[in-house]
C-alpha cells in the first residue's frame, strides 16, 4: 500500500516531511491551522477562537511562516494569515479526526 517509493538514500527524502510534521506538533499550531482551514484570519480572530494570548499566537505564527505553512498579507493596518495550500489543512484535520477516534 506504500505509494511513495524509496531511492538510494531513503531517509534523506523524508527530511522535508519530518520537518513539516515537527512544525505541526503543537496544539496551538494545530488550532491555528484548523482555524485557517476555513479561510484567512487576523491575529485577534485567532486569539479569540483559540482562547490563548496574542503573544503566544504570534509566536506560533512565526514558526508556521518560517516552515512555509502560513503566509501573511497586509490588509490596511492588520495582517491576515492564511494557509499556503489545502494540503496542510487536510493533514492537520485528518490527524485531529484520527486522534479523536482513538
Amino acid at each position: 500500500m506504500n505509494t511513495i517509493s524509496s531511492t538510494e538514500e531513503p531517509l534523506q527524502e523524508l527530511h522535508p516531511a519530518s520537518e513539516l510534521l515537527r512544525a505541526l506538533a503543537s496544539p496551538v499550531r494545530l488550532g491555528i491551522i484548523r482555524e485557517l482551514a476555513d479561510g484567512g484570519r487576523r491575529v485577534h480572530e485567532l486569539v479569540a477562537a483559540l482562547g490563548v494570548s496574542q503573544p503566544l499566537v504570534s509566536q506560533h505564527l512565526r514558526v508556521l511562516r518560517a516552515s512555509r505553512i502560513v503566509v501573511a498579507r497586509r490588509q490596511a493596518r492588520e495582517i491576515e494569515y492564511s494557509l499556503v495550500d489545502d494540503h496542510i489543512a487536510h493533514i492537520a484535520l485528518e490527524a485531529i479526526r484520527h486522534a479523536a477516534e482513538i
